[in-house]
């Protein structure tokens, strides 16, 4: 009679498992109609204030966030039960593997695609959230007191989940957090600094307003708050104290701002442990409510309003000199205006989804589109009688970012994991690739010593140079650093106390001192 191996027998019930939960995955589906229909009965006999319209797109909302999670959940055991199999089977002969070193492998690239997937239609939600009740961005008041706001990490929680379980590692790099600005009510999705003085940090956030900051003291300067949706992007004119900012609201304003400096305070050592026991994800929400600048004087009124696009506007910048701005948006067009007329000069088509992002070059009329179509195009002004169109191909799934470096080199982040580097001169393929471990947001390049900031859906902030060598990345613990995605950084080489900053889902910018000196002596 045949004897069945141990490896075998552990393959079949490792099997028998995975048949079991798919069942159970049925019959969740099946009675999801009667649940959703109870559901709807509780909130008509309980007493509120809310419209039961409202009410219900709540619920419907909530309901999605929790089968998204169920399923992320259940995947999560089974990839766990998987893990387990194969410790058994290699116990058996004599060996152990670790979770470390699956992550090299096909488990790590199935639950990383899952939370980013996740995460993706979380920003996409919140980029477009308007004026509209606030159950359209999957944000609402809970208990009547706390600000709730989800995204694939808060949903995590602080459990060592199989995606950022796998590995840890510190820089050896001279990188030092300085400051913190907070007062934002919602996410930070894009921040800038001004190319002129007075030199002062600007912040884009989902809570509907721009924020200008004091970057020596971290206090709020200035509040815009003429849009009626999500700020996306915020950028500065090149000589004159005016500000470019996109909004979910589908419009693009300009406007004028005016700010006193105040007297530079000495830097609190903010790295010092306050609650050693606590973890941030518990007591961000806190912190966050309580430290509003309620005090931070408001502008109102934009001194130009771009109106032509027919969706989200994602992005906007200046040209070279400040008298035209381009603008990106979800209608797949980006559109190029006269600042002194606000007339559109050109539309830009030819992407096959939705713009994610814009970028001007510095010192040439050259523009780069990012779109969800896997591809970014470079639109070359420079003829006024013509513009010519390159696209460049070469990533797997979204392109968050693409930005000129100040030589001829254009760099692009994406929602594969990936940084390529490209030449303008050759755009067959990318000179370098950088390879990550998670989606990569709006990036960065240094002017002086071209070193490029990725900030990633992970919370992390790492540092490459042009080649693709890892530099550093930027400390985060219980204590300091992004607690949510980190979705922008800006360079700021020269300022002496904060020469990057960083901003991100936790509704906070970081100012970073980076020792770039020591950075590239241990390169």
């Amino acid at each position: 009679m045949p004897v069945e191996s141990g490896s075998s027998a552990a393959a079949r019930q490792a099997k028998q498992k995975r048949k079991s939960h798919s069942l159970s995955i049925r019959r969740t589906n099946s009675t999801e109609q009667e649940r959703s229909g109870l559901q709807r009965e509780m909130l008509e006999g309980q007493d509120s204030k809310l419209p039961l319209s409202l009410r219900s797109n709540l619920l419907d909302l909530f309901g999605q966030i929790e089968r998204e999670f169920e399923n992320l959940y259940i995947e999560n055991m089974e990839l766990r039960r998987e893990i387990e199999t194969l410790n058994d089977r290699l116990a058996a002969e004599g060996q152990t593997i670790d979770g470390g070193d699956l992550a090299k492998g096909a488990l790590k690239t199935k639950a990383s695609h899952s939370t980013s997937q996740l995460s993706q239609k979380l920003k996409t939600t919140y980029k477009a959230s308007t004026s509209k009740p606030r159950s359209n961005s999957c944000h609402a008041r809970v208990g009547g007191s706390r600000n709730f706001s989800v995204t694939s990490w808060e949903l995590w929680g602080g459990d060592s989940w199989i995606v950022s379980s796998f590995k840890a590692t510190t820089s050896r790099a001279v990188c030092q957090l300085v400051r913190e600005y907070v007062g934002h009510r919602d996410g930070i999705w894009d921040l800038s600094v001004t190319r002129s003085q007075p030199v002062v940090l600007g912040t884009a956030s989902a809570d509907h307003t721009a924020m200008l900051w004091s970057i020596e003291t971290g206090k709020c300067l200035l509040k815009y708050m003429g849009h009626q949706g999500s700020v996306n992007s915020i950028k500065f004119h090149p000589t004159e104290q005016m500000a470019l900012t996109a909004s979910g609201d589908q419009t693009a304003h300009i406007w004028r701002y005016m700010v006193q400096l105040p007297t530079p305070q000495p830097v609190a050592d903010i790295s010092a442990p306050c609650e050693d026991d606590v973890d941030f994800s518990d007591k961000d929400e806190a912190d966050c409510d309580a430290e509003g600048p309620n005090d931070c004087p408001s502008v109102r009124t934009a001194a130009t309003t771009l109106r032509s696009h027919q969706g989200v506007v994602i992005a906007a910048d200046w040209l070279v000199g400040g008298k035209q701005v381009v603008t990106a948006s979800w209608d797949r067009a980006a559109n190029l205006y006269d600042v002194e007329t606000s007339e559109l000069v050109h539309s830009l088509t030819g992407h096959d989804q939705e713009l994610t992002h814009c970028c001007t070059h510095p010192t040439q009329r050259l523009v780069v589109t990012s779109s969800r179509d896997t591809t970014f195009r470079l639109w070359d002004f420079r003829d006024p009688s013509i513009h010519s169109v390159n696209v460049f191909q070469g990533h797997t799934d979204t392109v968050t970012s693409a930005v000129f470096t100040v030589g001829d080199n254009v760099v692009s982040g994406s929602d594969d994991r990936t940084v390529k580097v490209w030449d303008l001169k050759n755009m067959r393929s990318p000179i370098a690739t950088i390879r990550t471990d998670s989606a990569v947001n709006r990036i960065s390049v240094s002017v002086n010593q071209r070193i490029i900031a990725l900030p990633h859906d992970n919370r992390q902030v790492r540092l490459f140079d042009m080649s693709g060598v890892r530099l550093a990345r930027l400390p985060r613990s219980n204590r300091q650093g992004h607690r949510r995605m980190v979705c922008c950084s800006a360079w700021c080489e020269d300022n002496n106390s904060c020469n990057l900053f960083s901003c991100g889902f936790d509704r906070q910018a970081i100012g970073w001192n980076i020792n770039i000196a020591a950075l590239l002596q241990e390169k």
